[in-house]
């Protein structure tokens, strides 16, 4: 089964098929996602550190919403449109943005993982 870890949060094992989204919430890592994954924000924006070619092709719908993102690079993905497709470790950072959404959308958690 393919691992995910994310950095500083811990890592899991997801079966081949699941989303970045879907392992962060497995582990309760702090990963936004407002929309409900459905890729119409860009709250569950993170970085695919190690691992990419595990991972399904952006497609233009996740690309044009990673046009509205902050801090964008080459390794951005959305945490709800990236499947994973193969065995292996995936090593993902949630940005800064997606962390102020979790924070934003679970209250108890606000300034827990981003100091204002």
């Amino acid at each position: 089964m393919p691992i995910v870890r994310f950095k500083g949060y811990g890592e899991t094992e997801v079966p081949v098929g699941s989303s970045l989204l879907e392992a962060a919430q497995k582990i309760d890592a702090p990963e936004g996602y407002a929309c409900g994954g459905v890729c119409a924000c860009s709250t569950c924006h993170v970085y695919v550190l190690q691992g990419a070619a595990l991972l399904s092709e952006k497609e233009e719908e996740e690309e044009d919403i990673l046009d509205k993102a902050f801090d964008v690079r080459a390794v951005s993905r959305l945490g709800c449109q990236s499947k994973i497709e193969k065995d292996g470790v995936i090593e993902v950072e949630i940005t800064r943005e997606s962390l102020e959404a979790f924070e934003n959308e679970h209250p108890e958690h606000r300034g827990k993982y981003t100091k204002r």
